[in-house]
């Protein structure tokens, strides 16, 4: 699944520039790889809708980082990947990577 961390006893409590580049980064490639794949022309106006949900998700998600709250930035970016990964799990988008997608 995408962003699936090690499991381990120690507590992660901070959101940090690493793990927020982290989640920048795949969604980023997510984003890249739906906007280039192939859409169903039946769903089209769907596919549109869900792509544009993640692009605003996105947005915030950059507005959150530079006013420095990144708990609302990480919690936005996540937003926006979810939004491309219903869309390819419901076959809006056809694209197979379970690197990025839960869709295998």
């Amino acid at each position: 699944m995408p962003g699936k961390e090690e499991k381990s006893d120690k507590k992660i409590n901070i959101v940090c520039d690493k793990r927020l580049d982290k989640y920048f980064d795949i969604t980023g490639r997510a984003l890249e790889k739906v906007k280039s794949s192939e859409k169903d022309a039946e769903r089209a106006k769907e596919a549109a809708d869900f792509l544009d949900m993640a692009e605003r998700y996105i947005s915030d998600a950059k507005h959150f980082r530079e006013q420095g709250n990144y708990v609302l930035a990480l919690a936005a970016v996540n937003y926006a990947h979810a939004w491309l990964d219903a869309g390819v799990r419901i076959g809006l988008f056809k694209v197979k990577d379970s690197e990025l997608f839960a869709s295998d």
